[in-house]
């Protein structure tokens, strides 16, 4: 294994166990004002990326702060179903769920007129039943939380679809901090609205805002950014898509979740999908690669 692998599976392991650090950071804390919080945090951390990583592409500064509100406001919206979710449903369900966005982006590309082979296809069908059994119960009943992680996967599958499109013209660090400093602005205003903050509850959720503000976006963006300079977009897709094994080792390690065998069954599947969907090809490489909005 090279040193960028390794720093793949790194990051992959760091944004799984973000799961557990915003599930257990619930029991204190609001969704919005947590989201704020971590934002706010993610938009400092990056900041000083600019002297590592220094910018030498020309870009308009106006496309740059429309691209940002876009893809800021998307980010909002997925994390905050992500958030909200996680106080009905599982650190690994939770995972599993919003990992979908991998084989959903090539399905919403349709509208856009891109193309998607067989293989992607059968990744897709496959997830899908792996979604049903995971989430549907008796009745074609669906638990809250899950619903929920599922409507922040569509903004996810969005907003990968919009990074992919800006990063054609954009610069992806100051993007990255931009839309991170939008996205502060969004959930302030809601944790203010719905919610009471506190700076006693900010205290009480520390640690989780920290691994999730700092280290599931500075760090892990760096690690992301360096390590896919020598992997394939198709390996780096298969290696970060482990991040939902991750989330449900740490759902089980550090939280006790339980999965039961349909959820595992359920699990095993959508995994297989995203495999398939993402698995190398002969003449060319699938470009889904999860961005920079950790």
């Amino acid at each position: 294994m090279s040193i960028s692998h390794l720093f793949l599976w790194l990051t992959a392991s760091i944004w799984g166990f973000a799961f557990v650090a915003q599930s257990t950071a619930m029991e204190v804390i609001g969704p919005h004002t947590f989201n704020a919080v971590r934002f706010l945090l993610a938009t400092l951390s990056m900041i000083p990326l600019l002297l590592i990583f220094k910018t030498k592409q020309d870009y308009d500064p106006k496309a740059l702060l429309k691209g940002s509100i876009a893809a800021g406001s998307l980010l909002f919206c997925g994390f905050t179903f992500q958030q909200t979710g996680l106080l009905y449903t599982t650190a690994g369900n939770a995972g599993f769920i919003t990992s979908m966005y991998i084989v959903l982006v090539p399905l919403v590309g349709l509208l856009f007129k891109h193309s998607v082979d067989r293989l992607t296809w059968g990744g897709i069908a496959v997830s899908l039943v792996g979604f049903y059994v995971l989430t549907i119960g008796p009745n074609l009943s669906i638990n809250k939380g899950d619903v929920l992680e599922l409507a922040g996967t569509l903004f996810w599958t969005c907003h990968v679809l919009l990074i992919s499109y800006l990063s054609r013209s954009l610069p992806a660090l100051p993007l990255s901090i931009a839309q991170f400093a939008i996205a502060t602005l969004w959930a302030s205003l809601t944790a203010f609205t719905l919610e009471e903050p506190s700076l006693v509850a900010v205290e009480l959720a520390w640690w989780p805002l920290v691994y999730a503000g700092v280290a599931s976006s500075g760090i892990a963006f760096t690690l992301q950014t360096l390590g896919q300079r020598q992997v394939t977009p198709s390996t780096t897709a298969l290696i970060l898509s482990m991040e939902a094994v991750f989330a449900a080792i740490g759902g089980w390690w550090l939280m006790g979740e339980v999965l039961s065998d349909r959820a595992l069954f359920g699990c095993a599947l959508i995994f297989t999908g995203m495999i398939v969907s993402q698995w190398p090809r002969k003449e060319t490489a699938i470009e889904a690669t999860k961005e920079a909005s950790r």
